[in-house]
């Protein structure tokens, strides 16, 4: 039995929830539960009357714990904490059950077995909220600094906007010059503008600003604390360290190229060469092109190199680059202007010229550019044919006609691929997705937020895209460090590990499991014990299971918590 007051509201969710779910039988099920004062079904439980509803009850009914039984906790966690406070009542004694993602969306074929697993469910957040209680936001002062690491665009420009809203910026670029790729590149669709006049005027910029500095031939070896209060060292061109306090940290370390084999697709052969280093000479070329000295009369481009590869290849790269269909056909507009005669054929796969740079595409088809389609398990075929570079094949468009091109240069068309960042990885305990990218927490809701809070990433650091999109990216990183870092202050999660030093021996196990460094070892009535360091513990939880005296628990999630749950979700349902 409990004396807890606990309100339980039921989401038909439009249909999404009760067209597969029998919503008022799984009411009925849970009414009369230990502690349910409040068992009420409603349309959408997100929507403001159904908000005011539950305010209402809690207040009139003087409720002690709210669940609510709808969405994903990803989408609606936050709503109802707000209607828990709004309500007087402790936003932490508000337990979230996921019936759509969880329940009718997965079992769309079998109403009974859902509406049963639903009421289930139901029980196990009962169970839970009737063991919860009052916990409370920890508050941490923010720096108001912000570390970028990388001086590409999407840095260089991150750290004017920081400028603009009055915050300190420090900036470090491992290599001697700052501007990435950008920076190497002449005309860049879809304004042509050249990249090294773009750089030069965030670069200029920046250094009329006293609130941005820019280290370059730098790397971060030490990163200390917490959200708001990071401690940071910096090595600058391998001899002084820097040390920095910071608020917030934007990583946008950008991309590589693919860097393909010999022999991979006449990688090798004299006149193969990559869609950068084309890009660089035709940037450095005057009136008409030559490669090695001879003038150039033919070129093809090979699409997809090193993007979408076969799964049967070893470590292979199955993503779309995106940006270097429409990189390559404004490469080959560029070579118009500079010489008509230049006959172009591209040989691709798909070709994906998105948005806007369709009109690149259309462009390229009017200006007498030929488009090959091949097919994703017969790739072009090339050898060296005396001074010609001699490429065979098929074409999906003409039925499988083979046809043989020879031309003086072939540009392979390399997609991005991540760039090696271990050793920051590790400093900044970053996450590494499958692709190889920084990986973000949600890449819908919280894209450029990572499981490190106050560590945010921007760029071609965590996917390929266009300087337009890299763009955005950091403004989207800048928004979320300007918010955390102009309040003030920061209030974190209490929902997170704590020992008990009377069970706890020291045994070293749980450091090992943490993968934030949230751990440390200290002296307790006289002996060693592990002690959880707030600001750094995410509450994961997998130091958890691994501790051999049952000393951790994590709140809001504790081992009587979850024990309840299992007897509710195992209990018969009648």
């Amino acid at each position: 039995m409990t004396d807890r007051r606990i309100g339980v509201y039921i989401c038909y969710c439009g249909g999404n929830i009760s067209d597969y779910v029998e919503v008022e039988k799984v009411r009925v099920a849970i009414s009369r539960d230990p502690g349910v004062v409040v068992a009420k079904t409603t349309m959408f439980a997100c929507s403001d009357a159904a908000q005011e509803e539950m305010i209402e009850d809690i207040k009139t009914n003087k409720l002690d714990g709210l669940v609510v039984a709808s969405c994903s906790p990803k989408l609606h966690l936050f709503t109802f904490r707000a209607v828990a406070e709004r309500a007087g009542l402790n936003p932490y004694q508000y337990v979230q059950v996921n019936l759509r993602e969880q329940d009718s969306w997965a079992h769309q074929h079998d109403k009974d077995q859902a509406t049963e697993k639903g009421i289930r469910l139901v029980r196990a957040g009962i169970a839970k909220c009737a063991l919860t209680e009052p916990l409370s936001t920890m508050r941490i002062k923010t720096a108001p600094r912000v570390l970028i690491i990388g001086a590409g665009v999407a840095g260089l420009r991150a750290a004017l906007s920081l400028s603009d809203m009055g915050l300190s910026v420090f900036v470090i670029e491992k290599e001697a010059e700052i501007g990435g790729w950008v920076g190497k590149f002449g005309s860049m669709f879809p304004n042509d503008r050249k990249g090294i006049d773009l750089i030069g005027t965030l670069a200029g910029e920046a250094g009329q600003r006293d609130n941005i500095k820019i280290f370059t031939s730098s790397e971060l070896i030490e990163k200390g604390g917490s959200i708001g209060d990071f401690s940071v060292v910096i090595q600058v061109e391998g001899k002084e360290k820097i040390s920095l306090n910071v608020g917030t940290v934007i990583v946008a370390t950008g991309f590589d190229s693919y860097r393909l084999t010999e022999g991979e697709f006449g990688y090798g052969l004299d006149g193969v060469i990559t869609l950068p280093d084309f890009k660089m000479m035709l940037d450095k070329s005057n009136g008409s092109l030559a490669f090695n000295g001879r003038k150039i009369k033919d070129i093809a481009y090979i699409y997809c190199v090193g993007s979408r590869q076969p799964r049967e290849m070893e470590n292979p790269n199955l993503y779309c680059s995106r940006y270097c269909c429409t990189a390559a056909v404004h490469t080959s507009l560029e070579v118009g202007k500079k010489d008509k005669s230049i006959h172009q054929f591209h040989l691709y796969r798909d070709m994906r010229t998105y948005g806007k740079y369709e009109l690149l595409y259309n462009s390229a088809l009017n200006n007498g550019s030929v488009f090959i389609k091949y097919a994703d398990d017969d790739f072009p075929k090339v050898e060296r044919a005396g001074d010609k570079v001699h490429i065979k094949v098929k074409d999906l468009l003409s039925h499988g006609e083979e046809f043989d091109i020879e031309v003086d240069l072939l540009i392979l068309v390399t997609g991005m691929i991540p760039r090696k960042n271990n050793k920051l990885a590790d400093v900044l305990k970053l996450p590494i997705g499958m692709d190889g990218f920084f990986n973000e927490i949600h890449p819908k809701l919280r894209p450029v937020e990572t499981v490190i809070d106050g560590v945010f990433i921007a760029g071609a650091s965590q996917g390929p895209k266009t300087l337009a999109e890299s763009v955005t990216s950091s403004m989207a990183a800048v928004s979320k460090s300007a918010a955390l870092l102009m309040k003030g202050y920061v209030d974190l999660e209490p929902l997170i590990a704590k020992i008990d030093p009377e069970r706890c021996v020291w045994c070293d196990e749980c450091t090992k499991a943490c993968p934030y460094g949230a751990i440390e070892k200290v002296s307790a009535d006289g002996k060693e014990v592990a002690r959880i360091i707030p600001s750094l513990c995410k509450g994961g939880g997998t130091c958890v299971p691994l501790c051999p005296q049952d000393a951790i628990d994590v709140e809001g999630y504790t081992d009587v918590q979850i024990t309840a749950m299992i007897d509710s979700l195992i209990k018969e349902v009648k």
